[in-house]
């Protein structure tokens, strides 16, 4: 019963969904801050992003008449439940995540592309005409930046070998005691940074969102608490994702204390949040097929090129 207890505690609690809440609203603030005083800007106070959230859960939430209303209501908890299911098997404080098990890699690659294929389904279902476009524009994207995301983690958990069997916890452990082998995975931790953007549909790739042109896309026809749930699950999608990119390309942890690791957490990911509101601020919004395009003879080559690189390095030091 102890451990039922327990189990629930870190689902729900700490590092669950209230933990992930709080610290994806105090993201958002430290993202917005650093996008606004790249631009020469003041940004929002440290309350914007809860003061956002509060106001969405007490408007009304209108459903378009011709919409699926099941399916409308629904899609956002899948997406907020994805997210926060693969938080749980990335290593946070130390080198093993909460549920650590065997081939773990695939199942957060998967559990984060759950969101994208919600908000795919959120804007289908609307039938808007901008919601239906921007619920294109999302798969196609997604097409885009997949396959070099998934290689640019893959390469990684190569070199990591036996010792890792494809677990976050074990590719973490192996770099940890073999830092000097992160340099080698230099170009996968770039592929892996531009296709997070492109994930989190982050200029230049906030095509999908475009609101000078679609409105804001597949999330045209929501509202109240159903659009809450759609932001709070992209917060949170971007702490998962700085969380994943930590794990593997700075598996840095302090044994001992949990608060200190902890400490190290945030520092590391609000790291990647910054190089993400950096790219952000310097660059244009691409248009859809120039992001395809730039993914498939860019990322995607290079992702390549670090598998190949593992395997071959992998074989000549018998790792």
């Amino acid at each position: 019963m102890a451990e039922a207890f327990a189990n629930l505690f870190k689902i729900i609690v700490f590092p669950g969904l209230i933990f992930l809440s709080v610290y994806s609203l105090l993201v958002e603030f430290i993202d917005r801050k650093l996008y606004a005083r790249f631009q020469n800007r003041i940004g929002p106070p440290w309350f914007q992003p809860l003061a956002d959230f509060i106001k969405l859960l007490g408007k009304e939430a209108i459903i378009p008449e011709e919409a699926d209303k099941r399916m409308f209501r629904y899609i956002p908890s899948f997406a907020l439940a994805a997210v926060c299911t693969a938080f749980l098997y990335i290593p946070l404080w130390g080198i093993k995540s909460l549920y650590p098990f065997n081939g773990d890699v695939i199942v957060v690659l998967y559990l984060l592309t759950i969101p994208t294929l919600a908000f795919f389904l959120a804007g289908w279902y609307s039938t808007s005409l901008f919601a239906c476009l921007g619920s294109v524009r999302t798969l196609t994207q997604l097409f885009a930046y997949e396959v070099p995301l998934i290689m640019s983690i893959l390469g990684p958990t190569i070199l990591a070998g036996n010792y890792g069997n494809w677990s976050l916890s074990g590719v973490s452990a192996f770099y940890a005691s073999h830092p000097l082998l992160l340099l080698l995975n230099i170009p996968a931790f770039f592929v892996a940074l531009v296709a997070i953007q492109g994930k989190l549909e982050r200029v230049p790739f906030d095509i999908p969102e475009a609101e000078t042109e679609i409105v804001a896309g597949a999330f045209t026809e929501y509202s109240g608490k159903y659009l809450a749930l759609f932001r709070i699950s992209i917060d949170i999608e971007m702490v998962v994702a700085a969380a994943l990119i930590s794990a593997v390309f700075f598996p840095f942890f302090i044994g001992g204390s949990s608060i200190i690791g902890m400490a190290l957490f945030v520092v590391k990911t609000i790291l990647v949040v910054f190089l993400l509101s950096a790219v952000r601020a310097a660059m244009a919004r691409l248009r859809i097929e120039q992001m395809v395009s730039f993914c498939w003879r860019v990322l995607t080559p290079l992702a390549i090129f670090q598998v190949l690189a593992n395997l071959i390095i992998k074989e000549v030091l018998r790792i």
